[in-house]
C-alpha cells in the first residue's frame, strides 16, 4: 500500500516514537539544568555566603518584635498584601493589640497590609516599584536553614556606606541595591573594609597583590596596595565591619533575628504546625507498618 493509500490514522502516527520520546527527555533533562544554574546563579549573586539566622519561629515575643519592626520600618515602602493584620493573633496578639500598636492609617483588623504608594510612584521615585515583601522569604528560600530568613538577616547586616552610590549605601548581600539602609541609625555608624587578594603584572613578572579598601563611616573610601611576596595562598576577597558603637550594633542584630523570623513566619504562617503535622504523620505511618507487616505474616503463614 502507498503512502498516499494508507488509513490517515495510520499516516499520522510517529514513524520513530522513539526519537520522540529521546527528544521530550533532552528538553526535560535542560530544562532542569536550567533550573539549577538559575538557582546557582541566584544564590551566588552576593558578594558574601549568607549567615545562618537564629531560630526564632516559636518565639512569640521575637515575632512579635519583628511584627512592630517591620510595620514601622518596611511597610512605609513594601506592603505584604497576602497578610492580613488579624493574622497577627497568630503570634500572640489581640485586636486591640493590634490596632493600638500596629495600625496608624486608619485600616480595619482585617485589612491587608498594603501602602499608599503605587508601584507608578515606586518607579518614579525610586527608579522601580519596591516589591511586596509577603513571601520574599519563601522566594529567597535556600535548602538550609529557615526558609529566606538567612538572605534576610544578612541582607539587612551588610549595609554599608558608599558614596558612588545613588542612595549613599551600599549593600554585601544584595551589591548596588537600590535601597537605602533605613534603620542605619538603630545600627549606628561602622566601617567596612574590603580585601582582594589577586594577580597582576609587574616590571614583566606575575605576583600577589592585596588590595584593601576601607569605607568610613561617611561613604568615602581609602586604598592600600601591598605585594605579597613568597604568598603561596589562592586569590579571594574577604570582607570585613567595625562597629564603632558596639552595644547598638548588637542590639540590631537581635532586632534583624526578630525581622527575619517574623518575615520567615509571614512567608509561611503554617509552617511550624504544618511540620508538627508531618510528624504526626510519619509517626502514623510508621505505628501502621507494622500492624500492616504482622497481618500480611499472619495472612501467609499456612501458604506455601
Amino acid at each position: 500500500m502507498s503512502s498516499s493509500q494508507c488509513p490517515i490514522a495510520l499516516c499520522s502516527m510517529p514513524i520513530e516514537p522513539e526519537r520522540d520520546v529521546m527528544k521530550l527527555f533532552n528538553k526535560l533533562l535542560g530544562a532542569i539544568a536550567l533550573s539549577l544554574s538559575f538557582s546557582v546563579a541566584m544564590a551566588a549573586g552576593g558578594l558574601v555566603p549568607l549567615e545562618r539566622a537564629p531560630f526564632k519561629l516559636n518565639d512569640q515575643a521575637a515575632l512579635q518584635n519583628g511584627a512592630k519592626i517591620f510595620v514601622n520600618h518596611c511597610l512605609n515602602c513594601h506592603g505584604a498584601r497576602s497578610l492580613r493584620y488579624n493574622r497577627l493573633k497568630d503570634i500572640g496578639l489581640t485586636d486591640d493589640q493590634i490596632r493600638e500598636s500596629l495600625l496608624f492609617t486608619g485600616q480595619r483588623v482585617g485589612d491587608p497590609m498594603t501602602i499608599a504608594m503605587t508601584p507608578q510612584d515606586g518607579t518614579r521615585w525610586f527608579g522601580a516599584a519596591a516589591p511586596d515583601l509577603s513571601v520574599i522569604a519563601r522566594a529567597k528560600s535556600t535548602n538550609a536553614g529557615p526558609p529566606g530568613g538567612d538572605y534576610i538577616y544578612t541582607y539587612m547586616r551588610t549595609f554599608y556606606r558608599d558614596t558612588t552610590q545613588p542612595t549613599g549605601w551600599n549593600n554585601l548581600a544584595f551589591p548596588n541595591a537600590g535601597m537605602p539602609h533605613v534603620m542605619w541609625d538603630h545600627q549606628g555608624p561602622r566601617e567596612m573594609t574590603s580585601r582582594l587578594i589577586h594577580r597582576v603584572e609587574r616590571d614583566g613578572q606575575t605576583v600577589w597583590e592585596q588590595l584593601t579598601k576601607v569605607y568610613d563611616t561617611e561613604g568615602y573610601w581609602t586604598a592600600d596596595v601591598q605585594v605579597l611576596n613568597n604568598y603561596t595562598g589562592s586569590g579571594g576577597q574577604s570582607f570585613s565591619f567595625k562597629a564603632l558603637d558596639p552595644q547598638a550594633a548588637a542590639q540590631y542584630d537581635r532586632d534583624m533575628a526578630d525581622l527575619a523570623a517574623f518575615m520567615t513566619w509571614m512567608g509561611e504562617p503554617a509552617l511550624l504546625k504544618r511540620k508538627q503535622i508531618g510528624v504526626w504523620v510519619l509517626l502514623f505511618l510508621g505505628i501502621f507498618f507494622v500492624f500492616a507487616w504482622r497481618l500480611n505474616a499472619t495472612y501467609w503463614k499456612h501458604v506455601k
